[in-house]
């Protein structure tokens, strides 16, 4: 049996159990105003603000959608130019994250959060104001840009806040507020297109981002520079640079100081190479110089090999040129735990973008309901992926810190997968049932009931993959988060693309029995990871640290 203790002195056990291949444990590292130290109503306003500013994406993808027709009478666009400021806001919103991620490591989390969220106000104001379908696409494509940055922060912030054993819970609660958005969206653009016209969502858009940008302003930044491994990365690198020039300015000018005050004839002697050497004259010069004294040890000392992350380092400030974005992601990527349970993630997220879509299609084309009735039958998948990321959440913390329990008191990320069995053996059938329920043309109430299970499945496996890829990236939970989101985008980029082509070619009945077998392809990716993500991931630890 476990200590009864263990679970109760969670946070101490996962500060003091010693990591093997931690270099330290640098997400415990001391810190000023330690965000973990926060009390927890202050960690509770931080969950609601990022939460609320979550819900820009998912409303700002959706919230037009029911007035196409009316843009397209309006602005006289195709429906191939539509199309494309769907699928366009899709794929820049996964992109995207990948910059924003990377300048919050250096920039914090709070101005990424201010800038981001301008930048969508102002895509939205010109949005309403536009005369012309290619300047909508565009300021659609601003829209994505801005309101992209909190999926990836959002999540990483969080993780600034709270331990291993409480993130489950916490993640499936910031989670649930943007998947409102686009059970949220159909209803409210359709109620301001038919109350208005389709410019009233964009400014209903601009107000509500408006609101976001204004409680991000006394928001207090949760990131911390010493327990970032790209900042600490980019430091060592910044100081390794400036000495290496300030150690050749001073080589350069101790060479030209003892020029200056040796004879001519011995400096004659002293700079020509001597027999022994192999290099040039001023190399020589320099070698002899540096065997006479060692100018270099007196002035400056060596560059450090370690960067303490409890040590203060508001000594060095770095700017843009130190953002490099790639070489996160190419850590982030190069484990095989990381890129399996990425690719996982993004095959269930572009399942729930594929149903909804071609759920509209169904109901309008078969059901003939307006666009009001469509977002109020939509509005069952969302209160069943709600519930699923709340209680899937939930569980999912129960499950790591029963494991940890009985592994006394040491946890490994790959515990939390656990969680994922029992929803698994449910989500294929709820898929495959809608799928058929809605080709027999069966009663709306049957396809809303299967709406609500394929929603609070599938979330409850999403919820508990992207506590993962944090808990197993630390250090890193920004860039990990942001890689997941450029995933899921890209999935959802091709299945919009698909998805009708495919609903026309074999029907619903056909399209999600194809759906259930690649959602079965993802429950196995989890598997393994869940059976040898641990390995994998200690295998590149300890390569990392090595290097």
């Amino acid at each position: 049996m476990p200590d009864a203790g263990a679970t109760h002195n969670g946070r101490e056990d996962i500060q003091s159990s010693p990591k093997p291949l931690a270099e330290p444990d640098i997400e415990h590292a001391v810190v000023a105003d330690d965000p973990r130290a926060w009390s927890h109503a202050r960690k509770l306003v931080v969950v609601a603000t990022v939460s609320a500013a979550s819900m820009i994406a998912g409303l700002g993808g959706n919230i037009y959608n029911p007035s196409i027709s009316q843009i397209e009478e309006q602005l006289h666009a195709s429906s191939g130019a539509i199309s494309l400021s769907l699928s366009l806001f899709i794929l820049i919103q996964g992109g995207v994250p990948l910059l924003w991620s990377a300048l919050s490591e250096f920039w914090g989390r709070k101005r990424v959060y201010l800038v981001s969220t301008a930048l969508c106000m102002i895509g939205c104001i010109v949005a309403a104001l536009s005369k012309t379908i290619g300047v909508l696409i565009g300021m659609r494509c601003i829209q994505a840009v801005g309101s992209s940055a909190v999926i990836s922060l959002g999540a990483a912030t969080l993780a600034d806040i709270f331990e291993p054993s409480q993130r489950g819970t916490m993640m499936g609660l910031y989670y649930s507020a943007p998947l409102l958005g686009p059970s949220l969206g159909p209803i409210l653009g359709g109620a301001l297109t038919q109350g208005f016209d389709w410019r009233a969502t964009f400014w209903f858009l601009a107000i509500f981002v408006g609101i976001c940008f204004l409680l991000f302003i006394p928001f207090k930044d949760t990131f911390r520079r010493e327990r970032s491994l790209v900042y600490q990365a980019a430091l060592k690198r910044r100081l390794a640079h400036d000495f290496a020039k300030g150690s050749e300015a001073s080589s350069l000018s101790q060479i030209t100081a003892v020029s200056r005050i040796v004879p001519e004839t011995g400096k004659k002697a002293e700079v020509e190479p001597t027999s022994d050497s192999t290099g040039t004259e001023g190399e020589g010069g320099i070698a002899a110089l540096a065997r006479d004294i060692d100018l270099e040890k007196q002035q400056k000392p060596p560059v450090p090999t370690d960067i303490d992350a409890a040590e203060p380092l508001e000594e060095v400030k770095l700017s843009l040129a130190d953002v490099n974005p790639v070489k996160p992601i190419i850590h982030v990527l190069r484990r095989m735990n990381n890129l399996t349970i990425l690719t996982a993630s993004g095959l269930i997220f572009a399942f729930s973008y594929s149903i909804s879509y071609t759920c509209s299609r169904t109901l309008a084309n078969k059901y003939e309901y307006n666009a009001l009735k469509i977002g109020l039958v939509l509005l069952s998948f969302g209160v069943g992926s709600l519930f699923g990321s709340v209680l899937g959440g939930r569980y999912s913390d129960h499950v790591f810190r029963k494991l940890k329990a009985r592994n006394n008191g040491s946890s490994e990320a790959e515990m939390r997968l656990e969680s994922t069995v029992v929803p698994m053996l449910f989500l294929p059938p709820s898929v495959i049932a809608y799928g058929w329920v809605c080709e027999r043309h069966v009663s709306v109430a049957a396809i809303c009931v299967m709406l609500f299970l394929a929603g609070f499945f599938s979330i409850c496996i999403y919820s508990s993959t992207l506590a993962y890829i944090v808990d197993a990236n630390t250090g890193r939970s920004s860039s990990a988060v942001a890689t997941n989101s450029a995933f899921r985008g890209f999935s959802a980029f091709v299945a919009s693309e698909v998805a009708v082509p495919l609903q026309d070619a074999i029907g619903d009945g056909g399209l999600y029995s194809l759906w259930t077998g690649i959602l079965i392809l993802s429950e196995l990716l989890i598997l393994l990871v869940w059976w040898k993500g641990g390995a994998w991931r200690r295998k590149w630890e300890l390569e990392e640290r090595s290097a």
